[in-house]
């Protein structure tokens, strides 16, 4: 039983890890994309929807486990793949879909629970604004960087002056190309 129950801790702790994911990830569009405030309510829908979504997935897997172990019944034959089963894979198969199904289940009872929800998308809170920090500090830290506090700087400046001559600089020169096209035909009256 020990097994069983360690796997289906396992599967919940990485589902919720997925969950939390899904869940910053709305918090992150919704707040810096869309320019809302962050309500800890408003996501409670998405983190349930996310976990039931997750658990709507167990449930297919341990289905297919389920149809794959009774194809796998009475065939004593070589398997020609890995998901080829066999007569000796039934018990494992059988133990695959009861984890799988206790995932499932495991995950619904998360997701009916008000306070599991206030944790996942206060958890989510978190990761979002750990992302939003970690690109902000790099962010400061590149462009407020001098030349001389660059480790990197003299290793790297070849390939930007490459970039700035092979790209920014004929960027440039396409954009004033246009403008001096577009002055032209405004001058001449012709459309443009």
């Amino acid at each position: 039983m020990g097994r069983n129950a360690d796997a289906v801790d396992e599967g919940v702790a990485i589902a919720l890890a997925a969950a939390r994911l899904s869940v910053k990830n709305a918090i992150l569009v919704s707040t810096i994309s869309l320019g809302e405030s962050f309500d800890p309510q408003h996501f409670t829908g998405t983190a349930r929807d996310a976990l039931i979504a997750l658990a709507d997935e167990q449930d297919a897997a341990s289905d297919a486990m389920s149809r794959a172990r009774k194809a796998a019944w009475g065939r004593h034959t070589q398997p020609h793949g890995t998901h080829d089963y066999r007569d000796r894979d039934v018990r494992n198969l059988r133990r695959r879909a009861k984890q799988y199904a206790g995932v499932a289940k495991a995950l619904r009872a998360l997701a009916e629970d008000s306070e599991q929800l206030r944790d996942l998308v206060e958890r989510a809170r978190g990761a979002a604004w750990q992302d939003v920090e970690t690109n902000l500090q790099g962010r400061l830290r590149v462009e407020a960087m001098r030349p001389e506090q660059d480790p990197d700087y003299e290793k790297m400046r070849d390939a930007r002056m490459q970039a700035l001559r092979l790209v920014d600089l004929q960027k440039l020169s396409a954009q004033a190309r246009r403008k001096r096209k577009a002055a032209a035909g405004e001058t001449t009256g012709a459309p443009s």
